[in-house]
C-alpha cells in the first residue's frame, strides 16, 4: 500500500465532505458554511480526480467497482422478480393468465400410443358359423332410437339378435324425434350396400319386407334392456315364428355386455367397426378435414367437450353458469317428458364426477397433462352452452377448430340441418385424432373409445373426473400448489390413456364397463409367444 501523503489525503478529503453534508442535513442546515480554503481544496481535488492523468488506474478501478455494484443491484432485482413470478405459477389458480413463453415445450410422450404387437383384432368367423342362406325364421323391423352413436350401437346389437334368431334384418329406421330431429334415413348416413355385403355370411339384410309378408301386421315389442342371448333365442324366437314379422321399437342397450359367446361378441364388433360405414360423401369430406388438421405432420387432439345445452339440462349440471342460464336448463329438463329425473343437485353430481367438464376445467386438465399452448384442438361436439362459451379454453389454447371452420361453406352445404351427418364428420375426426379426450362418458365417447381400442389401442384420455374435481377445488382453495396439482393429476391418469386393459365386469350392466367402450376381451386377442416371433 502506498505511503504517499497525497494518497492518504485523498482518502481523507473524499470522506469528509460526505460526512459533513450528512451532518448538516440531519441538523436541518440549509447552507453549508465552511472556510474558503477547504472549499477550494475540495473542488481542486474533485476536478483532479475526474481527470485520467496520473490517476488513470484509480479512475478505472472506481469505474469497475461502480459497474460491479450496479450489476449486482440489477441481478438482485431480477431474482426478486423471478421469485415472485415462480410463486405465482405455483399458487395462482388462474394459470391461464401466464405468458405463453413460460409454458413448457412439447413432448413426444404426450402423443405416444400404448398399443403393442402383442394384441390383434380377432373378429373372423369360423366356417361353422356361416349362415344357412336357405332358411330364415322371420323378419325383424327395428327403430333405432337416439343420436348417431346410440343408433350405431343399437343397430350392431340388432345384427347380433338377428343372428341369434336366424332372422332376416330389414334396413333399420332411424330416429327423427330425438333432440336434433334429423330427417336423415339409413341410406343418407351409412353405406347400406357395404353394410349388407359385409354381413352376408352372418345374416340376411333386406331393403324392405319381401312381398310374401309385406301385408303382415308385425308384432310390436320393446326388447328388455341388457338381455342375455337366451332371451332372444328362446322367448323372442317363439313370437317371431308365430307372427313371422316382429317390430322392435327400441334398440339401445338391448343386449348384455358380458356372458355372451365369443362368436356373437365378434359379430357385434364386426357390425360396429367394419360393416357400419358412412356414405362415400361423408367419408371423403371427413378424410379431407383430418388431412387439414394434420398438415405439416402436426398432431391434434379431438376434444369431445359435451358442454352442450341438452346434456347440461339432462344431467342437471350448471357449474360456472349464470343463474339465468341454470334456470333455462331447468325449464328444458321439465319440458322434456322422457327425461325421468327432474329435481337434480348439480353441485353434488359434479363432486361425484358425473358432470361434463367445463371449458375451463378441460383447459386446466390439458395443461396439467403437459399439452403446450400451441396444441391443435378440434372440438367434436355441438354448440357450447353459456355466455362465456369457449373463452377459458381459447385463452390457453388458441388453435381451436370445428368441422365448420375446417370445411368450406360449399363443402358443408349438403349436410346443413342434418345433425347426424355432421356428427358423422365429427366421428371421423375423433377416430383418427392423435389423441381423443372426452369430458363426459356418453354414447359418442363410448363409441369412439371402443373403436380406437379396436384399431390398436390408440391414445384416448379417460379422465378420472371425481378425483380431478376434488383436486382442482383444493388448488383453488390454496390447499395445493400448481406443481402439486400437476403431479397428482398425472399420477391419476397413468393407466387412463388407452393402454390395454381388460373390460371391467360389474354386478349390474349399468355398473360395469360398456362392451362398445372396450371390446377387449371379445374382439381383441393376445398373440401366442410362438406367433409373436
Amino acid at each position: 500500500m502506498s505511503n504517499s501523503p497525497l494518497a492518504g489525503g485523498t482518502i481523507t478529503t473524499r470522506r469528509r465532505p460526505i460526512d459533513f453534508i450528512e451532518y448538516a442535513e440531519e441538523n436541518g442546515i440549509g447552507k453549508v458554511n465552511i472556510g474558503h480554503h477547504h472549499h477550494q481544496h475540495r473542488r481542486t481535488l474533485v476536478i483532479s480526480l475526474m481527470r485520467p492523468g496520473r490517476y488513470l488506474s484509480r479512475w478505472i478501478f472506481a469505474a469497475l467497482m461502480l459497474l460491479m455494484v450496479s450489476t449486482m443491484f440489477v441481478k438482485i432485482i431480477l431474482i426478486h422478480i423471478f421469485v415472485r413470478v415462480n410463486a405465482t405459477m405455483n399458487t395462482s389458480h388462474n394459470f391461464l393468465q401466464l405468458p405463453r413463453h413460460l409454458m413448457h415445450a412439447q413432448s413426444s410422450e404426450i402423443w405416444a400410443n400404448h398399443g403393442s404387437d402383442k394384441y390383434y383384432k380377432c373378429v373372423d368367423r369360423s366356417s361353422k358359423k356361416i349362415r344357412d342362406k336357405s332358411t330364415s325364421n322371420g323378419y325383424i323391423l327395428v327403430h333405432a332410437n337416439g343420436g348417431l352413436n346410440q343408433m350405431r350401437t343399437g343397430i350392431s346389437d340388432m345384427v347380433a339378435v338377428a343372428k341369434l334368431m336366424n332372422a332376416s334384418l330389414v334396413l333399420p329406421l332411424l330416429d327423427h324425434k330425438s333432440f336434433w330431429t334429423d330427417p336423415s334415413e339409413f341410406k343418407d348416413i351409412f353405406d347400406w350396400q357395404h353394410f349388407r355385403k359385409a354381413l352376408e355370411d352372418d345374416i340376411e339384410v333386406l331393403e324392405s319386407l319381401p312381398p310374401s309378408v309385406a301385408n303382415v301386421k308385425p308384432f310390436v315389442k320393446a326388447p328388455v334392456s341388457w338381455s342375455k342371448p337366451s332371451y332372444y333365442s328362446r322367448d323372442i324366437l317363439k313370437i317371431l315364428k308365430r307372427h313371422k314379422v316382429i317390430e322392435f321399437t327400441h334398440t339401445d342397450s338391448r343386449l348384455a355386455n358380458n356372458g355372451i359367446s365369443h362368436s356373437i361378441q365378434k359379430l357385434r364388433c364386426h357390425a360396429m367397426y367394419e360393416a357400419i360405414r358412412f356414405t362415400e360423401k361423408i367419408e371423403q369430406l371427413g378424410a379431407k378435414l383430418v388431412s387439414r388438421l394434420k398438415e405439416n405432420g402436426e398432431p391434434y387432439i379431438a376434444l369431445h367437450l359435451r358442454y352442450e345445452k341438452d346434456m347440461l339440462a339432462f344431467t342437471g349440471c350448471n357449474h360456472n353458469l349464470t343463474r339465468n342460464e341454470a334456470e333455462e336448463l331447468q325449464k328444458l329438463r321439465y319440458k322434456t317428458k322422457h327425461w325421468k329425473e327432474k329435481r337434480i343437485n348439480g353441485t353434488k353430481k359434479r363432486l361425484l364426477g358425473v358432470c361434463p367438464m367445463t371449458p375451463r376445467e378441460a383447459a386446466i386438465f390439458l395443461e396439467a397433462m403437459g399439452y403446450p399452448s400451441n396444441t391443435k384442438i378440434c372440438i367434436v361436439a355441438g354448440e357450447i352452452f353459456g355466455q362465456d362459451g369457449l373463452k377459458a379454453l381459447q385463452e390457453r389454447y388458441p388453435n381451436i377448430y370445428y368441422h365448420s371452420n375446417l370445411a368450406t361453406e360449399q363443402e358443408l352445404k349438403p349436410f346443413m340441418q342434418r345433425h347426424n351427418q355432421l356428427a358423422a364428420l365429427d366421428y371421423i375426426i375423433a377416430l383418427h385424432a392423435d389423441v381423443f379426450f372426452y369430458t363426459y362418458d356418453g354414447n359418442m365417447a363410448k363409441s369412439i373409445r371402443g373403436h380406437r381400442v379396436f384399431k390398436g389401442f390408440w391414445k384416448t384420455i379417460n379422465p378420472d373426473k371425481e378425483n380431478f374435481v376434488r383436486l382442482i377445488d383444493e388448488m383453488e382453495n390454496k390447499k395445493l400448489t400448481w406443481k402439486e396439482f400437476v403431479t397428482q393429476v398425472r399420477g391419476l391418469h397413468v393407466n387412463r390413456t388407452g393402454a390395454p386393459n381388460g373390460r371391467v365386469v360389474g354386478h349390474s350392466p349399468k355398473m360395469e364397463e360398456n362392451f362398445y367402450a372396450n371390446p377387449f376381451p371379445g374382439c381383441i386377442c393376445i398373440r401366442s409367444k410362438q406367433k409373436s416371433r
